[in-house]
């Protein structure tokens, strides 16, 4: 017997409703082949293998021995020729049929006839039996996400499963697209009885303006599944702005950084449409924007500079579009009318005549696309919102690249094969995510300038008559930084039921550093005084320090000199 039905058995996020194999995550690990054997080119004596390839053990040789000489295969055989029996014997082991292995430890030999259990059999294992943190962190290294086996990645228990609208279960609802889910609900009013329709009538209408709101911000492209971590932030924030649209306030102010980010043209002109609705609807919306568009959509323009950081902080124009498109001091303003614009090269770049070729690629919404990409060339992949770049480009072609040239562990989307990585010596992925691996990072740390920066306080008179090394002007170590604030510059005071607040450190105010690091000076500097400096100004002040100087220099040349 079912128990009654109610809202929570819909739920992956209470144990009522989740699938009790997985939790609600919808995602299983498992040990994929295609990170146990990231490189098929190389042969089981190279390390195809890669569980096995740091090991040093003879042992592990022997058994690759034993196993060719009862199956008759070589050994320097690629994997990539090696036949399929083969494979599947070294992944999932012999299947009941005993081998006989012979092993030499130092000189003792002993024979044993056994079954092989096979690397994936044998990592599963080990994974369940030990208690070691370390080794399982080894062996997921080999591991990747699929989808549950007890509820297909629906993330429900199967109860909740059986209740069906429209011949769908809410599982197969929720993998919809938003513009799917649309049709679907506009067609489920012809599949109930009138009484039906009478009861449903307040939610259908609820679910439909909802999934209007998200079409209007340009996100129709969405699965309503998709995880949160997965959404771009111009994403995130429109789906932001769409629930505030719902929500029917009036006489609030809006604030927007950027909504724009990532949208398409045909998608911009949505997002606008909606801004305009808030206005409209007795609302004021405050935006940052670059977008061409936007400027020229809006009531009322400020354009701030003339410059970047301390070249800039004033405003240098505000008034309609019209206004500060007429205005000569407005840079904004001379590309708003045309008196300056962004030059279209004239002589495009022919490329080294070499490309990467990729051959049916299925990921995502990618209908078996083969893309052909020129090497030693700018080239823009374009489109649409969710209309396919991300899953070619980053989910396809970067993540089998990781794999190939840099050993990543990557699960990238499925292809039948990827041409041309012999042109290539790494690929190297430029997102937009937090740079530095702690929050000690800052720009001096993650270009590499602050190694040579510190190697020439060290190197300073002052320096070599006390004694001192880089390591002394390093604030993650112990020496010269701060002790009071372990070179944080800051104290963490832990508020319960609050968030944590940090105060400036009373003992260095701020500056990292003890009082005899900071007695260290160059062109009347210490190190914190450099640290505080703008890229620009880092630049000019070691003008004559090469290593530190070009660091600086790509810095500003990108635009990041404030």
């Amino acid at each position: 017997t079912i128990a009654e039905i109610e809202p929570r058995l819909f739920s992956f996020n209470a144990p009522f409703g989740a699938c009790p194999v997985c939790d609600g995550l919808g995602m299983e690990l498992f040990f994929d082949e295609r990170l146990v054997v990231p490189d098929q080119n190389l042969t089981l004596l190279q390390g195809a293998i890669a569980p096995w390839s740091k090991s040093k053990s003879p042992y592990l040789t022997q058994t690759m021995e034993a196993l060719s000489k009862h199956y008759g295969f070589n050994l320097k055989t690629k994997w990539k020729d090696l036949p399929d029996t083969i494979k599947d014997l070294f992944l999932q082991g012999s299947k009941g049929e005993e081998i006989q292995f012979r092993y030499d430890e130092g000189g003792r030999v002993y024979q044993v006839k056994r079954v092989y259990e096979g690397i994936i059999p044998n990592m599963e294992r080990r994974y369940r039996e030990t208690d070691s943190a370390w080794s399982r962190e080894e062996m997921e290294r080999f591991q990747a996400n699929r989808a549950c086996g007890a509820c297909g990645g629906y993330r429900l228990k199967p109860e909740a499963l059986a209740v069906k609208i429209a011949k769908l279960h809410i599982g197969q609802v929720v993998q919809m697209s938003i513009t799917e889910a649309y049709a679907w609900i506009e067609g489920v009013a012809e599949t109930l009885t009138k009484q039906q329709n009478e009861i449903a009538r307040a939610i259908l209408k609820e679910i439909r303006e909802r999934l209007g709101f998200l079409v209007n911000v340009g996100l129709n492209y969405l699965t309503m599944s998709r995880a949160a971590g997965t959404l771009s932030g111009g994403e995130s924030q429109r789906i932001r702005l769409a629930s505030q649209i719902g929500s029917g306030l009036t006489g609030v102010l809006y604030v927007l950084d950027e909504p724009s980010i990532g949208l398409h043209q045909r998608d911009n002109d949505r997002l606008l449409t909606t801004l305009k609705n808030l206005r409209d609807a007795g609302n004021t919306v405050l935006v940052v924007e670059h977008d061409e568009d936007a400027i020229r959509e809006a009531d009322y323009v400020f354009d701030m500079g003339p410059g970047a950081g301390v070249h800039g902080g004033t405003v240098v124009s505000h008034g309609t579009p019209a206004e500060v498109a007429a205005d000569p001091a407005s840079l904004t303003g001379q590309y708003l009318s045309g008196a300056r614009e962004i030059a279209v090269p004239k002589v495009r770049r022919k490329g080294n005549g070499k490309k990467l070729t990729v051959v049916g690629a299925t990921g995502n919404n990618l209908k078996n696309v083969t893309a052909e990409f020129p090497l030693g060339m700018f080239v823009c992949v374009t489109g649409v919102s969710g209309g396919g770049k991300s899953s070619l480009t980053i989910e396809t072609l970067f993540k089998n690249a990781a794999m190939r040239l840099n050993g990543a562990h990557e699960t990238p989307a499925p292809c039948e094969t990827i041409k041309g990585f012999e042109h290539l010596d790494k690929v190297i992925d430029i997102d937009q995510r937090a740079i530095g691996r702690t929050p000690r990072s800052n720009p001096a740390t993650y270009t590499g300038a602050f190694t040579p920066i510190r190697d020439w306080f060290a190197g300073l008179p002052e320096s070599k008559t006390r004694g001192y090394q880089p390591g002394r002007f390093s604030f993650n170590v112990k020496g010269g930084r701060c002790e009071a604030c372990q070179g944080d510059g800051v104290l963490k005071i832990e508020m319960n039921f609050l968030p944590d607040v940090y105060v400036t450190c009373e003992t260095c105010k701020g500056q990292r550093y003890n009082r005899e690091t900071l007695e260290v000076k160059f062109k009347n500097k210490s190190i914190a005084d450099v640290l505080d400096m703008t890229c620009e100004d880092a630049a000019a002040f070691f003008q004559a320090v090469p290593a530190i100087r070009e660091k600086m220099d790509a810095l500003v040349e990108v635009g990041l000199g404030y």
